[in-house]
Parts: structure tokens; sequence; C-alpha cells
């Protein structure tokens, strides 16, 4: 993991400023002679910047976004636990974690990061874009903001502004994170059985009704306690909270919420799509019911030169993570 500090004063969407930021990120392979085979992944909302970690079978050695033909990188998000400026950075003006007085980010934050870094790694041409859910968002974003950076975009299981869906469940996650009582106290793990819960209804939102029966149904009919689906959402939880920070999952919820690619740019959606030139391939899948394949058949229409690609699996939002071997079989065609 590599560390990039900016210490000029960074400007927040919402008026507020960070007295500089630091942001962590993951690099792979080496940039060739003509600097035209950088790819750069930005990740969704608990992963980090190691994204051959956490996309094996699409990014990695040996995958067809490798190392050996390419320079990668992924960094972490501003907002996130992991290096990069976030509740859990220490407050200049306090000496102490931020925790919830971090101010909000917004997606435009996290991208107007990326730039920085771009421009400190000397990056003049991204090659090849590519996000998935929320990495998605940062994707269209920055095609938007620096359209004349990036040659060719690939987004996955993604919108071009958050739904009342997605708000709804961000929404009732955060409740349950409030509703524990060590929320926004002192204490260094402030909220976490809050966050297990959060966990668990975001879980239900990645999945769908076949593949959570599929696999988590009990075959003893005698059962009246502690059934299979419940174990496994208990673990899930556990699982998260024991490596993420309550403070970034509520503030990178709030993030997400914000997501509108049209905010202050006339409101239109379709027409602010319509400036995205870049050749752009854009994947559903058919099994999502937190991201439908509307969105992205919408984003691949509105935007001038997409293709869409429909994957089908069982696996819901979080098919872009599992089905790596149909997703590269769709990228390898495509680009």
């Amino acid at each position: 993991m590599k560390e990039y500090i900016h210490s000029h004063p960074f400007t927040l969407e919402n008026g507020k400023i960070l007295n500089g930021i630091t942001i962590n990120y993951a690099t792979y392979g080496e940039l060739n002679a003509d600097a035209s085979n950088v790819v750069w992944v930005c990740h969704a909302l608990t992963a980090n910047a190691e994204v051959a970690s956490w996309w094996p079978g699409l990014v990695g050695e040996g995958c067809f976004i490798s190392p050996e033909k390419h320079f990668i990188i992924c960094a972490n998000i501003i907002g996130s636990c992991y290096g990069s400026t976030g509740p859990a950075s220490i407050d200049p003006a306090t000496q102490q974690p931020y925790q919830q007085n971090f101010p909000q980010v917004t997606i435009r934050d996290m991208v107007q990061a990326h730039q920085l870094l771009r421009e400190h790694l000397g990056i003049k041409k991204i090659h090849l874009l590519i996000g998935g859910s929320m990495g998605g968002y940062q994707a269209l974003e920055w095609c938007v903001m620096e359209k004349d950076r990036i040659e060719n975009l690939f987004l996955l299981v993604t919108s071009a502004t958050e739904s009342a869906w997605g708000i709804g469940i961000h929404s009732a996650q955060r409740l349950a994170i409030e509703a524990d009582p060590t929320w926004n106290t002192a204490i260094p793990h402030a909220g976490q059985n809050g966050l297990k819960a959060a966990r668990a209804i975001g879980i239900l939102s990645y999945r769908n009704y076949n593949n959570f029966v599929q696999k988590q149904s009990d075959t003893d009919t005698e059962k009246t306690d502690d059934y299979r689906a419940s174990s496994y959402i208990n673990y899930q939880g556990q699982k998260l909270a024991s490596r993420f920070n309550t403070h970034s999952y509520w503030l990178l919820t709030k993030a997400m919420d914000s997501h509108h690619i049209a905010r202050g740019r006339g409101g239109n959606i379709d027409s602010v799509l319509a400036s995205i030139t870049q050749k752009t391939l854009v994947i559903g899948i058919s099994s999502d019911i937190l991201c439908p394949v509307n969105e992205q058949k919408h984003l691949a229409t509105a935007i001038p030169n997409a293709t869409y690609a429909e994957i089908d699996s069982d696996y819901g939002h979080d098919g872009f993570l599992i089905e790596t071997e149909k997703i590269t079989a769709k990228l390898r065609d495509w680009l």
C-alpha cells in the first residue's frame, strides 16, 4: 500500500475545508513507454485500494486486467477507513479521531481526490476506467469532470443517480446504527452492533429471494430456532464489523444518497449522460434488486457510444464481484 499526502486545503462540495488529505492507494504493473496502459479501478462501499484481493479473476496476475499488461491503480476513497482521510483520521483541531464530526462528503469529493492523485502520479490519460456499484458512481462523475482524461469507460451494476429504493435501504441502515446506544460516543468501536444490523440489511439487498432460499434454507424440518439464514446474516454482520469503521459506513451511505449526475448541471440526467463521449461498456446483472438492469439500460441508451451487456446470474448485486469469468468474456469482446 502506498500513501499520497496532499498538504494543501481540500475544499469539499459543501464548502467545508479539510486541512489537507491523505490518500492510500495501490498500483500493479508498470507504466509502458507511451503511457497508454493505465487502468484505474474505482472501488465500492466497503472495499479498499487492494483491488487484486477483492476482485480476483478480473484483476491481477493472469487475469484479463493484469500487471503483465497494464499499470493498474486503485485508490481508497476519502471518508473510508483504509488509510485515506476519513472519520477514523485524527482531527488536527482536537488531536482526536473525527468520528461523527467528520464533514459530509459526496461522490464528487471522492473523484476530486482521485484527480489529485492522478496529477501526483503524472498520469495524463486513463486508458480504461472501471467502476462497479458505488465505484460506478465515481467513474461516471470522473468522465463528466475530466472527460478528456478518460479513453474507455467500463460500468457495472450502477446508475446515474441513487434511486429512492437505494436511499430507503441506506436510511434503514443508518437507523440501525443510530439505535445502537454507543453510537456517537467516544469509545473506539462506537456503534459496532448497529453496524452489524446495517450490514445485515445490506446483505439482503445484495442477494435476492431465489439465491438466498437456495443457499440458506434448512433441511431439518423439526427446527424452531437457530436457522441457517439467521446464522449467515449474523456472520456477515460480524465479519464487516471486525474490519470496518461504523462512522465511515454511516458517512458513505450518505455520500451514495447524494449521487446525482445532473446536480448543478441543469438537472437533466440524459443531457449530462449525452456529454460522456467515451467508448463505454455497461453491464447489468439479471437478478440484481439493488441496481436493477433497467438502470444500466438507461445508461447505455443515454451515453452516445455505449454498449449494453447483461449477465444471467443468481448472485444478485454481488454478482459483479463473483461472475468474473462472464464479466471477463464481455470485457474482452468489447475492448
